[in-house]
């Protein structure tokens, strides 16, 4: 997992090819006016833009997810987002079986910690993190971007 702020974003155009495109269009996007919705990037690359309420602890956790064929980079970029996150090697208890199609493995487990993010900051989550995102009282606008491993 990664934590910054948008503002660093260049030092991780290493970690994955794709990394250096999916930053550029955060950079080159109106993130503040942008609809709620699905879009393809590029090849290899999805945006996911929501704007919506925050929810409880309990019902995010509910849903503690992790992905095999994606990295999900996790912008805030309005409000105060809560996220839980545990390494994948320490959840032992499935929450049913791994959903190809929508690339998620749910668990029955707790977080080992939380952290917030707010207006520009953003989490990397590999195939190795699972996050429980979305935690909040307020409205929270955010991105995410599928990226494809």
């Amino acid at each position: 997992m990664i934590i910054d702020t948008i503002a660093n974003a260049s030092k991780y155009f290493s970690v994955h090819p794709l990394f250096d495109n999916a930053f550029k269009y955060i950079d080159q996007t109106d993130l503040a006016t942008a609809p709620d919705g699905k879009l393809d990037i590029s090849e290899g690359l999805k945006a996911i833009f929501s704007n919506k309420p925050g929810t409880t602890t309990e019902a995010s956790v509910a849903k503690f997810e992790c992905h095999n064929k994606n990295i999900d980079i996790q912008l805030c970029i309005r409000g105060v987002e809560t996220i839980g996150w545990k390494p994948r090697g320490k959840c032992v208890t499935e929450n049913g079986d791994y959903n190809p199609d929508k690339d998620v493995q749910l668990y029955n487990e707790q977080p080992d910690m939380y952290f917030q993010l707010t207006n520009g900051q953003f989490a990397i989550f590999f195939p190795e993190d699972v996050h429980a995102p979305m935690i909040g009282t307020g409205e929270i606008k955010k991105l995410v971007i599928k990226v494809k491993i």
